[in-house]
């Protein structure tokens, strides 16, 4: 459990103890975003 991937951080640690809670990372709003809008908010990011 030493490395986070994904995009939703999940509460327990390396010996399996936690609440389980998952919480949103920041990123997943943003990857939200970019497959709502097919991609396109990429480009709107480039413009910016």
């Amino acid at each position: 459990m030493k490395k986070r991937y994904g995009f939703v951080y999940v509460d327990m640690d390396d010996l399996g103890h936690g609440s389980l809670t998952r919480t949103p990372k920041k990123s997943y709003n943003w990857m939200k975003h970019i497959i709502e809008t097919n991609g396109a908010a990429l480009d709107e990011n480039e413009n910016n």
